[in-house]
């Protein structure tokens, strides 16, 4: 054989080992052809019923959505509880990743617990994929090439709620908020709004967490002659303060109630009698369309009738984005797999078109309601009816203000 043929023939070889090499890297970057997906949320806690067993089959209702598009890649999906606890949270992240080999965390209510949560992700082989937490400062100080951001923040409440009502003319705002962090950034958000727009706040009020009494809170509301009392608190003080205002007659007084974080559970507990006029800014209505109303309806058949909420939609968005990424990345890789998240655009029932930006927020439309009366309501969970559509574009902080690391030299 002479030299010329054997260099060909050795570079042939050479080749077709490298060919082989990387292809068989690509098919072990997804081991054994299996992804394994964690929920970790309020399985017991106030915020349950908008999280919690819901957002676990909701991400159980993507995967199989999943498998009709990739039937060969295996799913497992598993849960706990973390109780709202950050110290819990942040030990179950870490076993997870590190011994039991999940490779991507979704939903995680209360903005502390996904905060460790995310420094725990950080650094690891995991993708953390939020639905439940509202802080901003996910992808804002604190934003990570491991996290994308789902269903909202308290830029995207705050502003979507105070922005409608003060072009509507409600111009004098009162602020009933929830003595932490959450509560005093939904506080601080929409106020700079209000500000912004020449509007005024004649008053706040702080309330520690889970309050049983709102009157003396309520009153001052009410002395105030605020056109707007807004309720930057979540879950069962958000509920309990409607409540109260009802029986001191505020709205029927001609003063509106603002709900700057609500969702379907919380009117559901209210009830419509109470609730009825109030307004809030959501991501997701389940009786938007027909998309939404059919994904509804697989949820109720496994959740004895109850519609999902927009963070247990997130879950479902979420999971479904992050399992095509990481099927067209081949790969599990935390980072990768992000990556690949903010290259491909995101299209599902729930939430339509979207994309995640480089900062790690999913961007899609946000919607104002109001909550319905007895008399508009005509079936179970039909709560709200749509005042206006918040386009993607305005929905959320311009990048460019939420001084994220990763995205502080982007234009």
């Amino acid at each position: 054989m002479t030299r010329t043929k054997f260099g060909s023939l050795r570079a042939s070889l050479l080749a077709g080992v490298a060919l082989l090499a990387a292809s068989t890297l690509a098919q072990a970057e997804i081991a054994g052809g299996k992804v394994k997906i964690g929920v970790l949320t309020d399985l017991s806690g106030f915020a349950s019923d908008s999280t919690g067993e819901g957002s676990v089959v909701a991400a159980k209702l993507a995967v199989e959505d999943f498998k009709s598009e990739q039937p060969k890649l295996q799913v497992e999906v598993i849960s706990s509880d973390h109780q709202n606890k950050p110290d819990i949270g942040t030990a179950t992240a870490r076993r997870w990743i590190s011994q039991d080999g999940v490779d991507a965390i979704l939903d995680v209510p209360f903005s502390s617990v996904a905060l460790g949560i995310q420094e725990v992700v950080r650094d690891s082989k995991a993708a953390f994929v939020a639905s439940g937490p509202g802080t901003s400062e996910l992808t804002g100080p604190k934003c990570s090439p491991n996290t994308v951001q789902w269903t909202y923040d308290t830029w995207a409440l705050a502003h979507g709620t105070a922005l409608a009502l003060l072009r509507a003319g409600k111009t004098k705002w009162f602020f009933l908020t929830a003595d932490y962090a959450f509560g005093q950034a939904l506080e601080t958000d929409a106020a700079a709004v209000i500000k912004a727009q020449g509007g005024t706040v004649v008053g706040e009020v702080r309330h520690p967490t889970a309050a049983a009494d709102f009157s003396s809170f309520l009153l001052q509301a009410q002395g105030s002659k605020a056109q707007v009392i807004a309720l930057a608190n979540a879950v069962g003080d958000t509920v309990n303060s409607v409540k109260q205002a009802a029986e001191f007659g505020i709205t029927a007084g001609g003063q509106d109630l603002a709900a700057l974080l609500m969702q379907l559970s919380d009117v559901n507990a209210i009830g419509l009698k109470d609730a009825a006029g109030l307004y809030l800014t959501e991501g997701f209505y389940w009786d938007t369309n027909a998309g939404t109303r059919a994904f509804a309806d697989r949820f109720a058949a496994q959740m004895k009738g109850r519609r999902p909420t927009a963070n247990q939609a997130g879950v479902y968005a979420g999971t479904l984005h992050y399992l095509r990424a990481a099927a067209a990345a081949d790969s599990t890789d935390g980072k990768t797999v992000v990556a690949k998240m903010k290259e491909m655009p995101s299209h599902d029932p729930l939430f339509g078109d979207g994309s995640v930006r480089p900062d790690g927020r999913h961007i899609h439309n946000m919607y104002l309601f109001q909550v319905k009366s007895p008399a508009e309501s005509k079936a179970p969970y039909d709560f709200y009816k749509l005042v206006q559509t918040i386009p993607a574009a305005e929905a959320f902080r311009p990048m460019a203000e939420g001084k994220c690391p990763m995205v502080a030299n982007m234009k």
